[in-house]
């Protein structure tokens, strides 16, 4: 093959490519929007502990209740006197948003063996009002007490959670 058949051939080649590539597929395009809805963070203000008062311990194990009321419910054996009160805490975020909550349960330490808690919120889901008195629930719940508990004070952390639904 000479050179000026070489160029030609290679010429027509190209040709060739360019008209092929001429007739291919054309791509197709979309636009979208991309947006985010941005939410103020939750936070608590915590207004009351969770205190189940005095308890004289009896002979055997027993529970001692504490209702979102505050009342106070002794079991068989114990003698339930003192101050009792309800966990109340203040929750914040954006108005007119849900949000779950929840808790943990709690055990108590002290001088003698721990004490178990099982505590509950008054509610599990909340709209927000952006009022301060509103925005509210209570934490209470069942201690249980046992058996000639050794005298001390006890005390223990618990977690309470909320999330936007």
């Amino acid at each position: 093959m000479t050179i000026r058949t070489f160029k030609a051939v290679l010429a027509g080649s190209a040709m060739l490519a360019l008209g092929l590539g001429a007739n291919t597929a054309q791509a197709a395009t979309a636009t979208a929007n991309a947006k985010a809805s941005i939410l103020k963070a939750i936070t608590f203000t915590k207004n009351t502990d969770v205190d189940f008062g005095t308890v004289v311990s009896g002979a055997a194990a027993a529970t001692v209740g504490l209702s979102n009321a505050g009342v106070v419910t002794c079991g068989t054996g114990l003698v339930c006197a003192g101050t009792a009160a309800v966990g109340q805490f203040a929750i914040s975020g954006t108005t007119g948003q849900v949000v779950l909550i929840s808790t943990t349960n709690a055990s108590l330490t002290g001088p003698g063996a721990a004490m178990g808690a099982v505590l509950a919120t008054s509610v599990t889901s909340l709209t927000l009002t952006g009022v301060a008195a509103t925005d509210v629930f209570k934490v209470a719940g069942t201690l249980t007490v046992g058996a000639a508990q050794v005298e001390g004070v006890y005390s223990g952390a618990f977690t309470v959670t909320a999330n936007y639904q």
